[in-house]
């Protein structure tokens, strides 16, 4: 009789049609703060803000809160706390305590692989806010005029970007380990690597576990100065059996599908491309433009992979033994070259224990930063960087400007 009723209960909230909230999810970036609601199935909500103290509260219809989890739960970021309880008779109010006053949005997500229904919530401050457009603006290019003054150092800088983060677990292997936690790990030994190379900088796009947008990576690396932006990913496949290390960059599907965005934007285009200005009622000379910059990002693009691949070949086997090309968003910059790294698949058994170990990730770092490396030998940004020799017999930095994004 115990267990008929058990079952029962477990049972109720799909016989009535009410939703069940089964977790609370706080997920805290410099950007914002993201909660995350996992239900049960879909259900209407609502969200308003109260202050003395700042709170933000959340209406969820028709839905009650499953048993295991507690009625209040420690926050994070911008959240202290995030309490929940009956509200209308049928419905839950779940009511986030804040540090500060915070912007809030929400939106509702359905299933995918790793998750249910969701509703979520984004906090941002004003500050917070303020950061994140002046990141987006686009930095000049660099073949802009310059004061004449001494020439400023200008070092190669690495867009080193974790995929994935956050509410955004990635690939899952069988041992449990995660997409977003391996690419972050490698991103941080990459550009601790890059940063004790000589004349070189590195810029994490993602510095720890929450999620940035694919755009806003493109963005962040521009706003950046990037000179090469490569993006770090462990890949899956339904084949336990399948293995190795891939290479990609944007295919020229993809290329025209931008090129077409970027003329009808202006915004973006300027964004894309570095920043320079367009004239918005010459678009012969626009088209060209974004011709120009994209071809040569490509070329280079191939270029840094095809490298890349043959360095980390030597560490790990290679899915396939070209650069393979696909309209991933995060290649579609043509204000500089940019690569994705399919490091190895966390569904084989054997790759997913490596992926998992400290010294080949270590390996593996090294291997990326011999092929950024070996790019930049035969490649310079458009602010090239010229080594003449110091008092000291070492080099110094001095910037030499070149017409067009890239020089050969």
């Amino acid at each position: 009789m115990r267990v008929l009723l058990g079952s029962l209960l477990v049972l109720l909230p799909l016989v009535t049609g009410a939703a069940e909230l089964r977790d609370v999810r706080v997920w805290a970036g410099p950007d914002g703060t993201r909660v995350v609601f996992d239900l049960t199935h879909a259900t209407p909500h609502s969200l308003f803000t109260l202050d003395g103290p700042e709170r933000v509260v959340i209406d969820l219809s028709d839905t009650q809160r499953a048993r295991e989890l507690a009625a209040q739960l420690e926050g994070k970021g911008l959240v202290k706390r995030v309490r929940s309880g009956a509200h209308n008779g049928t419905g839950l109010r779940v009511v986030l305590d804040l540090d500060t006053r915070a912007r809030s949005k929400s939106f509702s997500l359905q299933p995918n692989d790793s998750y249910g229904y969701r509703v979520v919530v984004d906090l941002t401050t004003e500050a917070q806010a303020a950061a994140s457009i002046a990141a987006a603006r686009p930095a000049l290019p660099s073949s802009a005029p310059r004061a004449a003054t001494a020439p400023v150092e200008k070092p190669i800088v690495v867009a080193v970007d974790a995929g994935h983060g956050g509410e955004d677990p990635g690939a899952r292997g069988r041992r449990g380990l995660l997409e977003k936690d391996v690419s972050l790990a490698l991103a941080r030994r990459l550009a601790a690597k890059v940063n004790q190379e000589p004349g070189f900088r590195a810029v994490l796009i993602r510095d720890g576990d929450y999620y940035v947008g694919l755009k806003d990576r493109i963005r962040k690396a521009s706003a950046a100065s990037a000179d090469l932006f490569v993006s770090i990913h462990a890949n899956s496949y339904k084949d336990p059996s399948v293995r190795g290390t891939a290479v990609y960059v944007l295919s020229p599907k993809g290329a025209k599908s931008e090129h077409a965005m970027m003329l009808e934007n202006r915004e973006n285009m300027s964004d894309l491309i570095g920043g320079a200005e367009i004239d918005e009622s010459d678009d012969t000379t626009a088209a060209v433009l974004v011709d120009i910059f994209q071809t040569s990002a490509m070329e280079a693009s191939h270029d840094a992979g095809g490298r890349l691949l043959e360095s980390m070949g030597r560490v790990n086997t290679l899915q396939r033994a070209k650069v393979q090309q696909a309209g991933f968003v995060v290649l579609k910059s043509a204000a500089f070259p940019s690569v994705l790294v399919e490091t190895a698949f966390l569904t084989n058994a054997r790759e997913e224990r490596l992926l998992g170990d400290p010294v080949y990730q270590d390996r593996l770092a090294r291997s990326m930063l011999e092929g950024i490396k070996g790019y930049f030998k035969a490649y310079r940004p458009s602010q090239q960087i010229a080594q003449t020799p110091g008092a000291t017999g070492g080099a110094s930095l001095q910037p030499v400007s070149l017409q067009g994004s890239l020089a050969r």
